[in-house]
C-alpha cells in the first residue's frame, strides 16, 4: 500500500513536470503547432518526417476530452497526464468485453474521490486520433469511482511526445 502511494505521488509529480514543461515550449514549436488545422480535434501529419499528430482542444470544463478506440470499439476519454495508467470504469470496460470478477480488484489506487480498489488489464490496442499504440496497461475502477474514463500516461508515455501549445493538447507518434 505505501509503495503504491509513493508510486502515485512520483506519477503525480511527473505529471506536473510535464504540464510545466509544455507551457515552457520553444516559441516556433507554438507557432507551428497553432498554424495547424483549426479542427477541434485534428488529425495532422508530417509528410517529410512520417510522423502524425491529433490535437484536442479544451471542453467548456477546460478539460481536454478526446474519443479513441480500444480494441476496435469506440471509448470517450478525458486526457489525464496525472494518471499512471489507462483507467476505464465497469460500465465502459464492460462494453469492451472486460469484466472483472471481485478477486481481480486487488490494486489499491487513490484518485480524486478518496483511495479504491482497481483490477489491472491490459488491452491490445489503443487509438485516438489514428495513433495507435498496442499491448497497454489499464485498470477497471467501480463507476462509483470514476465517472469518466482516463487516458493516462500508459499510452500517453509511448507517444513521441505529448505537449500543450496553441491553446490544444498536441499528440504526436
Amino acid at each position: 500500500m505505501r509503495s503504491i502511494l509513493i508510486f502515485a505521488a512520483v506519477l503525480t509529480g511527473l505529471g506536473v513536470f510535464l504540464a510545466r514543461m509544455a507551457d515552457n515550449l520553444q516559441p516556433s514549436m507554438q507557432a507551428a503547432a497553432s498554424t495547424q488545422g483549426h479542427a477541434a480535434n485534428a488529425v495532422l501529419s508530417d509528410q517529410q518526417t512520417g510522423r502524425r499528430s491529433h490535437a484536442i482542444t479544451r471542453d467548456a470544463r477546460g478539460h481536454f476530452q478526446t474519443d479513441g478506440r480500444v480494441d476496435g470499439r469506440r471509448i470517450g476519454f478525458m486526457v489525464d497526464t496525472g494518471a499512471s495508467v489507462i483507467a476505464l470504469n465497469e460500465s465502459s470496460a464492460a462494453q469492451l468485453g472486460i469484466r472483472p470478477s471481485r478477486e481481480d480488484y486487488s490494486a489499491t489506487v487513490t484518485t480524486a474521490n478518496g483511495t479504491v480498489k482497481a483490477a489491472r488489464t491490459r488491452l491490445a490496442s489503443v487509438d485516438v486520433g489514428g495513433l495507435e499504440v498496442r499491448d497497454v496497461e489499464a485498470m477497471v475502477l467501480p463507476d462509483t469511482a470514476l465517472s469518466e474514463n482516463l487516458l493516462g500516461l500508459s499510452y500517453l508515455s509511448r507517444l513521441r511526445r505529448f505537449e500543450y501549445a496553441g491553446g490544444k493538447l498536441v499528440l504526436e507518434q
